[in-house]
C-alpha cells in the first residue's frame, strides 16, 4: 500500500492530502505491529496483544478510508487542512517528509485501474483487513481457551 502511494506521489505527481498521510501512518503502524507479532508469535500474551492491536489499527484504517471516500463522493463534509493533528513531540512529517508530508487538500483521489479510485480501493482493503484481523483475533481467543482447557485436564 505504501509502495503504491509513493508511486502515485512521485511518478504520477499525485500529491497526498492529510487523510492520505493519516492512512500512511496507519499502514506504517500495521507493518510495525505485524513485525513485532512475527517475532513474538510464540508468546500467547504477545500474540493476543498483537492481534488486538491489529484489530484496532484496522478500525482506524476503516474510519480514515471512510472519511476519504466520503469526502471524495460528497457524503461526508469535514475540515481537511494541512495539519496532521499529531502531538508536538511526534513531528514525523518533518522527520520523513518524503513519506509523511501533506501536499494538498482533500476532495479527490486518483483512479487506480478500471475506474476504481484510490479511496474505493482503500475502503475495500481496510474492510477486508478488518474482517481478517477480527477472525484471527477470535481464533486466537478460542485457541487459547481450548488450549488452556486441554492443558488443565
Amino acid at each position: 500500500m505504501l509502495s503504491v502511494a509513493l508511486y502515485f506521489q512521485y511518478s504520477l505527481k499525485e500529491q497526498p492530502c492529510v487523510v492520505c498521510i493519516q492512512m500512511r501512518l496507519w499502514v506504517s503502524l500495521l507493518i510495525i505491529v505485524a513485525s513485532v507479532g512475527l517475532f513474538a508469535r510464540n508468546s500467547n500474551v504477545m500474540r493476543g496483544l498483537v492481534n488486538l492491536s491489529m484489530f484496532g489499527i484496522t478500525i482506524g484504517m476503516l474510519e480514515r478510508s471512510y472519511l476519504l471516500l466520503g469526502t471524495e463522493r460528497g457524503f461526508v463534509f469535514s475540515d481537511c487542512g494541512f495539519d496532521l493533528g499529531l502531538p508536538d513531540w511526534f513531528t514525523i512529517d518533518s522527520w520523513l517528509p518524503w513519506l509523511y508530508r501533506v501536499e494538498t487538500s482533500c476532495g479527490y483521489t486518483p483512479e487506480l485501474a478500471f475506474g476504481i479510485t484510490m479511496a474505493e480501493a482503500l475502503i475495500t482493503l481496510s474492510a477486508l483487513l478488518f474482517v481478517i484481523t477480527l477472525a484471527v483475533f477470535i481464533a486466537n481467543l478460542v485457541n487459547n481457551r481450548t488450549g488452556n482447557s486441554a492443558d488443565n485436564r
